[in-house]
Formats: C-alpha cells, sequence, structure tokens
C-alpha cells in the first residue's frame, strides 16, 4: 500500500471506509476501501472475503472495476477504479426528481448490470442510490458488493441481514430464507418512482412500517408471506396492519406515465414469483420506444471508450510530468558556471578582471582587429561583457593551449589573495584551463574553452544563481577524455 498516496476520506460505514488515494506510479486516481480489522471480527471478514471473491469472477461495463487486493496488519484493502458521483448525488441536486432521458439511461444500465451479476447466479441484495455510481461520462457502475453471493442451493437458506429497509422486499421483511433474483428486481422498482419524483417510495422506520407502506400501495402480502411473518419471533404479538384504502402507484403518482407506472408495477409485484427477470425487463416499452435500447447501446459503448481514454491520457499525462521532471533535473546538474564564490570568503566582494598578456605577434594581430572592441570590452562598463574580442593564444608551463577566441579574460580574485591556492594553472599572467561543461559531455567544439567574463566592480549574481567554484589544479597535459576526473561542479537555483 506504499505505492498509493492518501487523498481524503471518501466515507465511512460500519465495516470500514472508503479513502480517495493516487498511485504514485502512475498517477491514477483510486478509490481504496478499507476493512476493519478483518481478523477480529468474523462479520467483516466475511464480508471482506466475499465482496473479493465475487468481485474477482465479475467483469463488466456497468459494474465497478476491482484493480488491487491487499492485505497489511490484519486488514484487508480493495483498490476499485475512482468515481465519486452516485445517483444519491444527482437526487440531492434535483430533489423533485431527474429527467426522463436521464431516468432512462440509468436504468437501462443498473439492470444491464444486475441482469450480468443474475447470469452468473449471483445477486447483490443491497441495491439503493448510494450503490450505483455514475462516471464523469455517464457510464452507471454498480458497487458494494458486500452483501452479494451466490444463489443458495436447494435447501441451503440464506442466514445474514440483507438490503436497506426502504428497498428491501417484502419477502425479505417477513423472514423468509428462500428468496433469490426478484429481491434486486423488486430494488429496481423503488428506484424507478424515486428517480422520477425525487422521493423513495417505502421509507419505513421499522419493519412492520415498510410493511404497512408496501401494502398501502400493492395490497396484502401473499398467503405464504403472511404465514412466515406470524411465525417470526420478530413480530410475535404484532399483527399486520388492516389495509381499508389503497392508494396504488398511478393514484400516488399521476404525473408518471403508464409506461413508467407499467415498469415499476411489474418490478414491484407482491408475488416474487411473478416479478420478471432483467433481461425481460430490458424489453419493456419504457426501453424499446421510438429505439431507444438500440440506439443507446451504441452510445454506451462510446461512454465506456471515453472513459477507458481519459485513464490512459490521465497515465501518460504522469508519465510525461515524471519525465520532465527528470529532465529539469539532469539539465541542472549539466549547468555549470565557472566563477568566484563570493559566499567562500567574506573578505572576497568582489572579483578584479585580469587582462592576460599574450605573445607579441598575438598582441599586433589583435590591435589589427579591433582596438577599440578590445579596450571597450575591457574597460567600458557601459558596453556589454558578451562582446567577441580578438583571439589571444595563452600558454602555460605544461604545455596545455586553449583558444581563447570567445573570451580572453579571466575571473579572478584580488591579487591580494594567494592565487596558487585559486588558480594555480595561471601563471606569471600565462595561465590556462580546459573546464569540464554540460556535466563533462562536451563536443569538438567545446573541449576548450575560457572561464566567463565578468565585469569589474559587479557582485556575483546571487540573487540569481548560487555557484560553487571548483579548484582548477595544473597538472600534465590534459586528453579529450581527461573530463571525467575533474571535480563536479554544482549549480543551484
Amino acid at each position: 500500500m506504499e505505492k498509493y498516496e492518501n487523498l481524503g476520506l471518501v466515507g465511512e460505514g460500519s465495516y470500514g471506509m472508503v479513502m480517495k488515494c493516487r498511485n504514485k506510479d502512475t498517477g491514477r486516481i483510486v478509490a481504496i476501501k478499507k476493512f476493519l480489522e478483518s481478523d477480529d471480527d468474523k462479520m467483516v471478514k466475511k464480508i471482506a472475503m466475499r465482496e473479493i471473491k465475487l468481485l474477482k469472477q465479475l467483469r463488466h461495463e456497468n459494474l465497478v472495476n476491482l484493480l488491487e487486493v491487499c492485505k497489511k496488519k490484519k486488514r484487508w484493502y480493495l483498490v476499485f477504479e475512482f468515481v465519486d458521483h452516485t445517483i444519491l448525488d444527482d437526487l440531492e441536486l434535483f430533489p423533485n426528481g431527474l429527467d426522463y432521458q436521464v431516468v432512462q439511461k440509468y436504468l437501462f444500465q443498473i439492470i444491464n448490470g444486475i441482469g450480468f451479476c443474475h447470469s452468473h447466479n449471483i445477486i447483490h441484495r443491497d441495491i439503493k442510490p448510494e450503490n450505483i455510481l455514475v462516471s464523469k461520462s455517464g457510464v452507471v457502475k454498480l458497487c458494494d458488493f458486500g452483501f452479494a453471493r451466490t444463489l443458495a442451493a436447494p435447501g441451503e437458506v440464506y442466514t445474514d441481514y440483507v438490503a436497506t429497509r426502504w428497498y428491501r422486499a417484502p419477502e425479505l421483511l417477513v423472514g423468509d430464507v428462500k428468496y433469490g433474483k426478484a429481491v434486486d428486481v423488486w430494488a429496481i422498482g423503488c428506484l424507478v418512482t424515486e428517480m422520477f419524483m425525487g422521493e423513495p417510495l417505502f421509507p419505513g422506520d421499522s419493519d412492520i412500517d415498510q410493511l404497512y407502506h408496501i401494502m398501502m400501495c400493492l395490497g396484502n402480502l401473499i398467503p405464504r408471506h403472511q404465514e412466515l411473518f406470524y411465525k417470526n419471533p420478530v413480530f410475535a404479538g404484532v399483527r399486520l396492519p388492516e389495509i381499508k384504502e389503497r392508494e396504488p402507484l398511478e393514484r400516488r403518482y399521476p404525473k408518471l406515465s403508464e409506461v413508467v407506472i407499467d415498469l415499476a408495477k411489474k418490478c414491484l409485484h407482491i408475488d416474487p414469483d411473478k416479478r420478471p427477470f432483467c433481461a425481460e425487463l430490458l424489453h419493456h416499452d419504457f426501453f424499446q420506444m421510438d429505439g431507444f435500447a438500440e440506439r443507446f447501446s451504441q452510445e454506451l459503448q462510446l461512454k465506456v471508450q471515453k472513459d477507458a481514454r481519459n485513464v490512459s491520457l490521465s497515465k501518460k499525462s504522469q508519465n510525461r510530468k515524471k519525465e520532465k521532471e527528470k529532465d529539469d533535473s539532469l539539465g541542472e546538474e549539466r549547468k555549470t558556471l565557472v566563477v568566484q564564490d563570493t559566499n567562500a570568503d567574506p573578505k572576497i566582494k568582489d572579483c578584479k578582471l585580469f587582462k592576460i598578456k599574450g605573445s607579441k605577434i598575438d598582441g599586433e594581430k589583435a590591435e589589427k582587429g579591433s582596438r577599440a572592441s578590445n579596450a571597450s570590452c575591457l574597460h567600458d562598463s557601459r558596453t556589454s561583457h558578451n562582446k567577441i574580442v580578438p583571439s589571444t593564444s595563452l600558454k602555460d608551463c605544461s604545455n596545455v593551449s586553449v583558444d581563447h577566441t570567445r573570451n580572453p579574460s579571466v575571473a579572478i580574485p584580488p591579487l591580494t589573495h594567494n592565487l596558487s591556492a585559486v588558480a594555480p594553472g595561471i601563471n606569471s599572467g600565462m595561465g590556462t584551463a580546459t573546464i569540464p561543461i554540460q556535466g563533462h559531455r562536451v563536443d569538438e567544439k567545446t573541449k576548450k574553452c575560457s572561464i566567463p567574463f565578468v565585469k569589474p566592480n559587479r557582485h556575483s549574481p546571487s540573487g540569481i544563481y548560487n555557484i560553487n567554484v571548483t579548484t582548477l589544479v595544473s597538472g600534465p597535459p590534459l586528453s579529450d577524455d581527461s573530463g571525467a576526473d575533474l571535480p563536479q561542479m554544482e549549480h543551484q537555483h
């Protein structure tokens, strides 16, 4: 988990928390579900293991993508693709309900994702607005498979708590332990009206109150469920409410179209055996009118591809950023300027110019070239120090020569200081040095150069650069590859 940087808390629950994180290597933003210490809590461990097992085998465009699973110090960490928007967020933004086309697109994908789970004999069991993610491109993704499980085998029963109460089917409320895919279809029916109207369909504050809301709208429970209710010790001494006058969906929501009411009623059939399968729901008139299903299926593929490109571009952008930072770092290391560091000795506050005297012949050539230019460069402070001056051939006792065509001047400390300690290669006005340039990587044109020109009475540009001078040591003639043995120059902004 060290490769992830925590960017903040997204949400907390009974069994853990979800954090927004960034992969330090790729830059990808992910959501990490951090469970409580699972080794100490059997329920937490069961939920974590169930979600890991199911999501590893379920891959679909309308299911959240599990990227990685880690365990550290008795805790399980599940790394998911990051989607920070849910249908619940939409309902809070639009309390009067969502647009018809938006609901149509959302429901189509929700049913598509649940149908995929059902085709693998897996029921989600906790379908609700906050467990339905929506990407920036509009792709719906079911998440939170902590209560999902495979269908029970014949004779096997379900024992653990399932589903949020408002979206819980009547068979779950009465305690039936033999239920199936129909519980997810019921939850879809609850979502249909909630997305259109902006309010939960059956907002019960207890199991018995939940049953009352359901019966007020849909009528009495089927005989089998009534029997289970009275046998359930949870409801001991309690009787089912008697409904004198029902309030069916069409009366409660008169503004909803007939096709919407029909879709909701089919999903909310009081008898689970009569609720349609997801494949049947996708062929309902709500999706088939005006060729919506076929048209949106193609649009959905483009949305999925767009999301994939966005992830890819994010990775490439992060890689380019890293490469640029690396190049900038290398560039800083390669920058070398050889000037006197005024911070090295507090007594040295500036550098004096020292014009190196060349041979008589060279001097005559220089005079013919441009006396005025040479004099201006050396003595007129109003003239740019980058002006080219005549060449002067410099030689020292080691017979190493440097062509000083570009600059015949050398910046040295005041003559009161020990010159041998600073530039032992400069001897009786005829010194020369070969200086490493660009991190010892030089071409034929830059193998030999002079120390950069510095104007007299000008302070080191400490406000811009901090330059450390490395002592140049005289010695035997330097070959072309001797730069590797030269001291490293440091340059910092």
